[in-house]
């Protein structure tokens, strides 16, 4: 029987899903221990409510990290922690990856998918999935020179400490990966008030809303990585994915991204979040009671034809879709322009060297990860 976890590496988990959006909205799940949201409407009150919070109260930072490099960039990640003090460092990275530049950084991604092509034959797919979004993101923020290859890996490393089956493996490998970013990173936004690029932005933005605290916005720094590194791999995946499938480009200089923007919304890379309930939560006539979890299914929200008509159908340029899978209200991930710009100038490149999407599976298996859709390709 499928579970809401498992159906993430299903080949089609949308017709689960679409069963649990009608029959099932807002239920409480033995087999993952959680309530599940799955409508639009659900998924939307959660996301909303302040009886929720992104972690656990009693433990805002994994038990296996504390106490260590990784802890410490963890316990600051504005994506992972809730409050007054959260909402104004929300703000400033809000503004900071406002002001990237996603002309810049489709560029970046172009040149460095070109070097792949050219150094093998085969398209290093998984290459192009994982190390270039994380050197693109590290080039935005002054990192070059093989700096940004050494900060692809590192992060590659640092994101196995953030789910909550991370081993203790994972988390002390996490823990170096964080110190080694932290050197990276550190004396580039030292010296980002004087530079240009997202570092430099980052350091003007916290500037302006007086934000003294240079540890936790080199966190955030770290957090730029970190949150590039699944989900635009996914992205990536999943927009080759839709090729393969026979989806067709828009016409125009923006069609591939029009297609990923389609994507996000249809397969989206992250198709789940956690919320951990500090008070009691109702919904309907459900009660979520203080310290029990609720699992958000973005990927069924997106589909559900209550926010969006003929939702199963692949159509992009819809007219103001209702996506879920950057988040809402105080948790939305600011980066979707930026994934977008990557994904599709990836793409791009691929299609003008002459690849054939139809080399790859329509149907792919896809990696072992409890929120993540990532096609092995």
């Amino acid at each position: 029987m499928t579970s809401p976890i498992e159906a993430i590496r299903l080949p089609d988990p949308y017709p689960y899903y679409a069963t649990l959006t009608a029959e099932r909205p807002f239920t409480y799940d033995e087999t993952v221990g959680a309530w599940v949201a799955s409508d639009a409407a659900a998924v939307t009150a959660a996301l909303r409510s302040g009886a929720l919070r992104v972690r656990p109260p009693a433990e805002p930072v994994p038990a296996g990290i504390v106490g260590t490099p990784a802890g410490e960039v963890f316990g600051s990640l504005v994506r992972m922690t809730d409050g007054d003090l959260q909402q104004r460092l929300k703000g400033v990275v809000v503004e900071a990856l406002g002001r990237a530049d996603t002309t810049a950084a489709a560029a970046l991604a172009a040149r460095l998918t070109r070097a792949s092509l050219a150094a093998s034959p085969d398209p290093r797919l998984t290459e192009l999935m994982f190390g270039v979004p994380a050197r693109v993101v590290a080039g935005l923020c002054g990192l070059d020179a093989g700096a940004d290859e050494e900060a692809a890996r590192l992060i590659g490393d640092f994101v196995q400490c953030i789910p909550a089956s991370a081993t203790a493996a994972q988390q002390q490998a996490a823990a170096r990966a964080a110190a080694g970013l932290q050197e990276l990173m550190g004396p580039r936004l030292a010296a980002a008030e004087a530079g240009n690029g997202l570092l430099h932005d980052l350091v003007r933005a916290a500037q302006r809303a007086d934000w003294p605290d240079t540890a936790a916005l080199l966190a955030n720094a770290v957090g730029f990585l970190s949150q590039t590194y699944d989900a635009t791999a996914g992205l990536i995946g999943n927009v080759l994915v839709a090729l393969a499938r026979g989806e067709a480009v828009p016409p125009g200089d923006d069609g591939l991204a029009q297609l990923a923007r389609e994507v996000v919304r249809h397969d989206a890379p992250i198709q789940n979040t956690r919320r951990f309930a500090a008070e009691p939560f109702r919904h309907g006539d459900a009660e979520v009671a203080p310290g029990q979890t609720v699992l958000l299914l973005l990927a069924a929200a997106n589909r559900d034809p209550a926010a969006n008509p003929d939702p199963h159908a692949f159509r992009p340029g819809r007219a103001e879709p209702a996506v879920f899978t950057f988040g809402a209200a105080a948790h939305r991930c600011p980066g979707e322009d930026l994934a977008v710009a990557i994904a599709a100038a990836v793409a791009a490149e691929l299609l003008g060297s002459g690849w054939d999407p139809a080399t790859l599976p329509a149907r792919p298996d896809y990696r072992p990860s409890p929120n993540a859709r990532i096609p092995h390709l």
